[in-house]
């Protein structure tokens, strides 16, 4: 006799309900539902601390042929609050792999949900935006659809979260320079990705991560050549205490690079402000111009909220850093994905450079923080 996977349904918080499978652990899990469009890097999805407080769903009908593997990692464990698939593999077919997604997700407590139409909850959250939701399996697959809807509606709002504290590091922590070093580099882990480090040591960079309500004078006492703000879950106007101690280092004329969240606090460092995308941009596959090149590069996304700057020409900073102009800009969207500063050594970028699972166009970006270090270096001698 065939034994029947247990049931498990996806509710929104418009009140739609999807039946499906239960997938990973079984139980009731609550967040934003929010969807990424790569064909692959599912590990890496998983175990970026960017989407903490969210439930994945990705575009992709088949997930998990590879399994998981202890080389691919970006963070010390999954994030995600749920995961949604619509066929998930029946084997692991990957000589790296070490186990089954569905047990990763099992042993690691997420719930999660397969067998339903992701495509079309996906045009739903296009046109909608992302909304909260829940997943409900187990004895939680029982309850009245009215007070499973309850418990959705009653969930937090991503809109006005500050995560940080969930996903950064407690105590300071150090990645050692590949090859010569330039010098120390203060890196704020608001939820950073280990390609990331490994991307930075490899310039040259011996890298101190600290944790995320680190003081300016826990910043200097490292003795930085660099400060780097990096990626990271929730909502950029509720971390005033990170953007007042960035606001310190852009007056110390120390250079500065930030991703992601990084490049949210330093539009709001400089005196811009910040709003929630409709539904976000997540995936390998988003296209940015970079203005000063006009190349296009496709590249790896994982926010939901951006800067609001004016896309074309130069502007003063509202809060007195000089000049600015936006460095990339999203194709999609005609969205703000990159900050330059014209009088402080200081850019941003809204997208992940590293890119663990792909493309790579965007790598360069560590390449050009190295040189503008190094150039700074120089000019203060």
């Amino acid at each position: 006799m065939t034994h029947l996977p247990d049931p498990a349904v996806l509710v929104l918080e418009d009140g739609s309900r999807h039946p499906g499978r239960a997938y990973g652990a079984r139980g009731t899990t609550l967040g934003e539902v929010v969807f990424a469009t790569g064909m692959s890097g599912y590990q890496e999805t998983l175990t970026d601390p960017s989407y903490a407080g969210q439930i994945v769903l990705q575009t992709a009908p088949h997930i998990g042929n590879t399994g998981m593997n202890d080389e691919d990692p970006e963070s010390r464990r999954i994030w995600v609050s749920g995961y949604i698939v619509r066929d998930p593999s029946r084997v692991v077919s990957n000589w790296r792999a070490t186990s089954s997604l569905d047990d990763t997700l099992e042993r690691d407590g997420i719930v999660g949900i397969s067998g339903i139409d992701t495509r079309a909850i996906t045009r739903v959250l296009r046109s909608a935006g992302s909304m909260r939701g829940g997943i409900f399996s187990g004895d939680a697959a029982s309850l009245d659809a009215d007070e499973q809807l309850r418990i959705v509606r009653e969930a937090p709002q991503m809109a006005g979260q500050n995560l940080s504290a969930e996903v950064s590091v407690a105590v300071a922590a150090v990645t050692p320079a590949v090859g010569e070093k330039i010098g120390n580099l203060a890196v704020l882990d608001l939820g950073v990705k280990q390609a990331t480090l490994n991307n930075l040591a490899e310039r040259g960079f011996e890298v101190h991560v600290l944790p995320q309500n680190s003081s300016f004078a826990d910043i200097t006492a490292i003795d930085p050549v660099a400060v780097f703000y990096s990626n990271g879950p929730g909502d950029p106007s509720a971390s005033d205490a990170q953007v007042a101690v960035l606001r310190e280092v852009l007056d110390a004329k120390l250079p500065y690079f930030g991703i992601c969240f990084g490049n949210q606090l330093f539009g709001r460092a400089l005196g811009l402000g910040t709003y929630k995308l409709t539904f976000g941009h997540r995936g390998i596959n988003q296209p940015v111009r970079d203005k000063a090149t006009g190349r296009v590069e496709i590249t790896a996304h994982n926010h939901g909220f951006a800067v609001d700057a004016p896309i074309e020409g130069v502007f003063d900073s509202p809060a007195g850093y000089g000049q600015v102009e936006v460095s990339h800009v999203g194709l999609n969207d005609d969205v703000v994905e990159g900050l330059r500063a014209l009088d402080i050594p200081a850019f941003s970028v809204q997208y992940h450079p590293e890119a663990a699972a792909g493309p790579h166009d965007a790598n360069y970006l560590f390449d050009r923080f190295r040189d503008l270090v190094v150039a700074n270096q120089k000019d203060s001698e």
